[in-house]
């Protein structure tokens, strides 16, 4: 069979993480990054197609009457039109939980960041704030402890279990919103969307982006929170209307987001939270530490052999 991988420069940076597990399954062409409107093209006459975050329309299904299988580097496949997949007789198969470690570990990278201001007291310190000092300790910027701050987790999946189970060891006060409430059992305080926004310190988002969850976070629901929350997202850019967020952050009713995701990627100069003081803007990383990338590849290898053995696993689409 053939098989084409659009994007492995999202995976593999000048090879660092081998592809050879996934391109030694099948006959292969590996694009290091393909534009959308090139997508049909260079899929060509393949059975199979890996991409990561480009588009597969349905025009894409049309343009390629032999394509049968859509493998993901990634869970999230809002960019895979499902139901053409399902249309055409596509499989459509995603990774669950590769990232669930390196995910929660940047969330708390960037609560830690904020609340221990790593990052001012690395640049103070560089400027020789600390050398010119009379006092051994020189904390000038306020810093505070997690332990008795409430976290609200929107979104309880296998990443925000994982965050709620580090906060607990933080001391903290940990809340939860989901759809499937029965899933929280004991390992959070059930909680609905308002009471999250209303009573947490920090608010981070682990939820999935679908009709639901688009631009969750809002002009209303950023009006819930108190003047020193702290705004997480390591999901998807759409559940944040980033306009709203911009608002809220420049006429402090919130008072920091901390974000790894945007509405649109790679961020655009017209990007709204580009130039405000009260944001930390990380670009889509919190996936891709080397061994998350490793782990990645191989569950894409597996995904992709049970497709090619008749016994297709993870897979997304009716």
């Amino acid at each position: 069979m053939k098989l084409v991988i659009l994007d492995s420069e999202t995976v593999s940076k000048n090879g660092d993480v081998s592809l050879e597990d996934i391109t030694s399954l099948c006959d292969t062409t590996v694009y290091g990054f393909v534009p959308n409107d090139e997508v049909a093209r260079a899929i060509g006459d393949a059975d199979c197609v890996i991409c990561n975050k480009c588009l597969i329309t349905r025009e894409v299904f049309k343009s390629c009457p032999n394509l049968k299988y859509v493998g993901l580097f990634a869970t999230g496949y809002n960019n895979i039109d499902l139901k053409a997949a399902s249309d055409f007789g596509a499989v459509v198969a995603n990774v669950p939980a590769y990232s669930t470690d390196s995910v929660a570990q940047h969330t708390f990278a960037l609560i830690l960041d904020y609340y221990n201001k790593i990052s001012e007291y690395k640049a103070s310190t560089a400027n020789g704030d600390w050398i010119n000092y009379k006092f051994f300790s020189y904390f000038y910027i306020p810093i505070f402890e997690l332990s008795g701050k409430t976290i609200g987790i929107i979104g309880f999946g296998d990443i925000g279990k994982k965050v709620a189970q580090i906060a607990k060891a933080f001391s903290m006060n940990v809340l939860a919103y989901t759809r499937t409430p029965e899933k929280i059992a004991g390992k959070a305080q059930p909680a609905s969307l308002d009471e999250v926004m209303e009573k947490s310190d920090i608010i981070t988002l682990h939820c999935p982006l679908n009709e639901d969850t688009k631009e969750i976070i809002n002009k209303q629901t950023l009006s819930l929170c108190k003047p020193g929350a702290l705004l997480i997202n390591t999901s998807r850019g759409g559940v944040i209307n980033e306009n709203d967020l911009a608002y809220a952050l420049k006429n402090g009713q919130i008072a920091h987001a901390s974000i790894d995701v945007l509405t649109n990627e790679p961020m655009r100069e017209d990007c709204p939270l580009i130039d405000l003081n009260n944001i930390t803007i990380t670009p889509h990383i919190a996936w891709a530490p080397i061994e998350t990338r490793r782990r990645l590849v191989k569950k894409v290898s597996e995904n992709l052999k049970a497709f090619l053995d008749g016994r297709p696993i993870n897979k997304v689409n009716n």
